[in-house]
C-alpha cells in the first residue's frame, strides 16, 4: 500500500495580503511619493479588515523605507525629495564629518544599444535601447565622483542633457517628478580600481590614483531594476560608510 502525500496549501497571513495590496497601489501610482496614504481606519474599511491588521502591514512597509510615519500627521509615501532621504543610497562621507553639498555636472545623455551585461542587469534583451549618462559630482569645487549611468529607454523616454542639467536636486527625486519612478532599494558591488586617462581627466587626479568603484543596481516597486550606476570615488578626503544591522 503506497501513501500519496496531499499537497500542502500555501498560506499568507492576512496582514501580508494587505501589505501586497498597498504595494500594488504604490506601484500603480495611486499614492505618489511625498503624499499621504489613507488613514488606517480608511484602509481597514477599504479592505474589510481590522485596523490592527492594516497597522501591521504599514509597520513592515515603514521598516522597508517605503512609507514614512509622521507623528500627528499620518503616513506618507517615502520620497527622495525630502532632505533626510535625498542621499539615502549614497554612502560616501567626508572625513571631516561635515555634511556633503554635492554639485552635479552632467556631461552626456545619449541613447545607445545595451550590451549583454547591462541588458542582463536591467532585465532587457541585448541590444535593447538604453540611455547612457555621464556625470561628475563636486564638493567645494573639487570633483570627487565620476558616474556612468544606464537607464531603460522605454521608461525614460525623452530624457535630455538639458533637462538633467536644469534639475538642481538629487537625481532620484528627478526620476520621481518627471517619470513617476521611485527607487526603493539598491544592490552594490565595491572594489578598488586605478584611475585611467579618462578618470584622471574627469576627477583632476594623476593617472594611477587609487579610487573606489561602486556599481549599483537600483530597483523600483515590484523588484524591477531601472538604473545602473558605475561610480568612481576619490576617497582622499572622504570614505565609504555603511551601517550593518
Amino acid at each position: 500500500m503506497s501513501l500519496i502525500s496531499e499537497p500542502i496549501a500555501s498560506f499568507s497571513p492576512l496582514y501580508q495580503q494587505i501589505k501586497a495590496m498597498i504595494l500594488a497601489s504604490l506601484q500603480a501610482s495611486e499614492w505618489l511619493p511625498g503624499t499621504a496614504i489613507p488613514s488606517e481606519m480608511e484602509l481597514a474599511a477599504r479592505y474589510a479588515v481590522s485596523q490592527g491588521t492594516v497597522r501591521k502591514a504599514i509597520d513592515e512597509l515603514a521598516a522597508q523605507n517605503l512609507l514614512v510615519r509622521r507623528q500627528g500627521k499620518g503616513t506618507f509615501v517615502a520620497t527622495h525629495q525630502e532632505e533626510d532621504w535625498q542621499y539615502r543610497f549614497l554612502r560616501l562621507e567626508p572625513d571631516s564629518g561635515e555634511r556633503f553639498h554635492l554639485k552635479n555636472q552632467f556631461l552626456a545623455c545619449e541613447t545607445a544599444k545595451s550590451d549583454a551585461y547591462i541588458a542582463q542587469l536591467l532585465k532587457l534583451k541585448a541590444g535593447d535601447p538604453v540611455i547612457r549618462i555621464d556625470r561628475v559630482q563636486s564638493s567645494n569645487g573639487k570633483p570627487i565622483v565620476f558616474e556612468e549611468i544606464w537607464l531603460p529607454e522605454g521608461r525614460f523616454k525623452g530624457l535630455t542633457l538639458e533637462a538633467l542639467n536644469a534639475w538642481a536636486g538629487p537625481m532620484y527625486a528627478f526620476y520621481e517628478s518627471a517619470y513617476a519612478t521611485h527607487m526603493v532599494r539598491a544592490e552594490e558591488k565595491i572594489k578598488a580600481v586605478l584611475a585611467d586617462q579618462d578618470l584622471s581627466n574627469h576627477l583632476n587626479l594623476p593617472i594611477g590614483t587609487a579610487l573606489l568603484s561602486v556599481e549599483r543596481v537600483a530597483f523600483t516597486y515590484g523588484n524591477k531594476p531601472v538604473e545602473i550606476r558605475r561610480a568612481r570615488y576619490d576617497t582622499s578626503e572622504q570614505h565609504y560608510e555603511n551601517k550593518l544591522n
